[in-house]
Order: structure tokens, then C-alpha cells, then sequence
């Protein structure tokens, strides 16, 4: 069910950011007064590459839904990043773009990150901590999501923080898709639909500030930031809504730790890299 798991999470991963690849080539071509608002959802949805990025997203939920429900939390979180590698031959074969060794090294660190943390992650035996703290972790990330719209229009509304808030807006969907899947295991229907519509509302609100961050900041700042913090950040926050048992996991979680350094930076490299760069920012030419 371990391999399961993981294979699922790679499914997703790709699908996701194929899909916000094709997102974000047409949100370059919105007009930036329709930034933060959903009048922006509403123009792209006329767009049939970008809905054919979102419906991509929607079909990668289920895949991700089944990794949660069957591979640790912190294999999967890690995992998702590997979707970058498709990105990168893409926007290599679609731009002409060389493959060199700084590409090489970040596919190998991303690669080798992720399977550090699989081999040294303990068994699939998380629980929910205190219904409290579970709240406290999802709407921490949610209000980090919607802090550029309370912001609107003054001095603290950056083309920085929409790429930030929509990092934290993933990643809260992806907590609340966790917290879904385990619900949904263990018979808890109630909740699993709520942890849905905050996975739904928080992931709404994600899409609009990063399709923002798009027309306000270069896709090399975009990418890189947006998906380090939607990766890496809910694994920080792990400690506060999940119960671990790192007792068992190999040599005392220390290739879980080196597998996340190595893999964050692989995702950083990677993802400003000039052919996945390209392809987000194709409208531009």
C-alpha cells in the first residue's frame, strides 16, 4: 500500500502542475486590474487552455486523496515536487532549451530527496492530534491564503505576498485533503465533507492570488516560492496536527531530514530553471 501511495502522489503531482503550467500561461494575458478578484476566475474560465489546466488540478485530488490514504504524510507532501521534472521537458522540448548540469543536478536532488525521505519514513501510522490543534494548523494556512484580499489596494498588496498567500492557500487544501482522506478511512463522513469545503474555499482562494502572482512577478519568483511553500510548509506544521511514530523511522529520522534539504533545494533549482520558466511564461514573447 506504501508503493501505492507513492505512485499516486507522483499521478498527482504531475497532473497538478501540468495544470497550473497551462494556468498560467493565460493568466499573463488577463488584464492586472482584475487581480484579486473573482472576476479573474471568471475571464479565465472562457480560456479552454486554462480550463484544461483546472480540470487537470480536479482530476489530481483523487490521485491525491488515495496517497494520503496509504503512504505517509511526509513521502507524499515531498513527492508532489517531483512534477517539476515534467515541466522541465516540456519547456525544454517545447523551447529548444539545453539540458545542462545545473538541470541535472536538481533532477537528481529532487529524485533523490524524495527517495531518501520514502526509504527513511516510519510506517503509515498517523492520528489526528486534538481537534483544536488540527483547526488551529487549517486556519492558520486559510487566513494566510486571504491575507492579500483583506490587504487590497494598500501598501501591504505585493506582488510577494500573493505569491506567498497562494503557496499557503495549496497548502491548506493539501492539509485539509489529509485530514479528508484519514476521515474518510476511518468512517468520519461529517468531517471528511468539511475538511472538503475548506480544502475547496482555501483552494479557490489560492488559484485567484496565484494567478495574480502571475501578472505581477516573473514565473522564476512565482514558481519557485509558491511551490516550496505549498510543499515543504505543511511538513514544517506536521508536528502540530499529526501524530508521528519517529521512533521506528531508520536511524532516528535523520534521511527523512537530509531527503527534505536535499529535496527543496532540487524543487528551488529546478523550478528557475529557463525551460520551466518559459513554458509559465510563454505570452510574454
Amino acid at each position: 500500500m506504501f508503493a501505492l501511495g507513492l505512485a499516486a502522489a507522483l499521478v498527482a503531482s504531475a497532473l497538478f502542475n501540468v495544470g497550473i503550467a497551462l494556468q498560467g500561461i493565460e493568466a499573463r494575458s488577463a488584464p492586472k486590474k482584475l487581480g484579486l478578484r473573482v472576476g479573474l476566475l471568471t475571464r479565465l474560465f472562457r480560456r479552454k487552455r486554462w480550463v484544461l489546466g483546472w480540470v487537470l488540478g480536479v482530476v489530481g485530488i483523487a490521485p491525491q486523496v488515495l496517497a494520503f490514504a496509504d503512504a505517509p504524510f511526509v513521502v507524499v507532501q515531498t513527492a508532489l515536487a517531483s512534477g517539476l521534472l515534467i515541466l522541465l521537458v516540456i519547456g525544454s522540448r517545447l523551447f529548444g532549451e539545453h539540458v545542462g548540469w545545473v538541470e541535472i543536478v536538481g533532477v537528481s536532488a529532487i529524485i533523490g530527496g524524495v527517495a531518501l525521505v520514502a526509504w527513511g519514513a516510519p510506517p503509515h501510522v498517523e492520528a489526528h492530534r486534538t481537534g483544536i490543534a488540527v483547526i488551529a494548523v487549517a486556519a492558520g494556512l486559510t487566513t494566510a491564503g486571504f491575507f492579500p484580499f483583506v490587504v487590497r489596494g494598500t501598501f501591504l498588496d505585493t506582488g510577494m505576498g500573493a505569491i506567498v498567500a497562494s503557496g499557503a492557500g495549496f497548502a491548506a487544501s493539501n492539509v485539509a485533503t489529509k485530514l479528508l482522506a484519514d476521515d474518510i478511512g476511518s468512517g468520519h463522513y461529517f468531517n471528511a465533507i468539511a475538511w472538503a469545503i475548506v480544502g475547496l474555499i482555501s483552494g479557490i482562494a489560492a488559484t485567484i492570488t496565484g494567478m495574480t502572482a502571475f501578472q505581477r512577478r516573473r514565473a522564476t519568483t512565482v514558481v519557485p516560492v509558491s511551490t516550496a511553500v505549498q510543499t515543504f510548509l505543511p511538513i514544517l506544521l506536521e508536528p502540530f496536527f499529526l501524530r508521528e511514530h519517529w521512533a521506528s523511522a531508520d536511524f532516528d529520522g535523520a534521511p527523512i531530514g537530509l531527503g527534505l534539504l536535499i529535496a527543496l533545494v532540487g524543487t528551488i533549482v529546478v523550478s528557475r530553471t529557463r525551460a520551466v520558466s518559459e513554458l509559465s511564461e510563454a505570452t510574454q514573447s
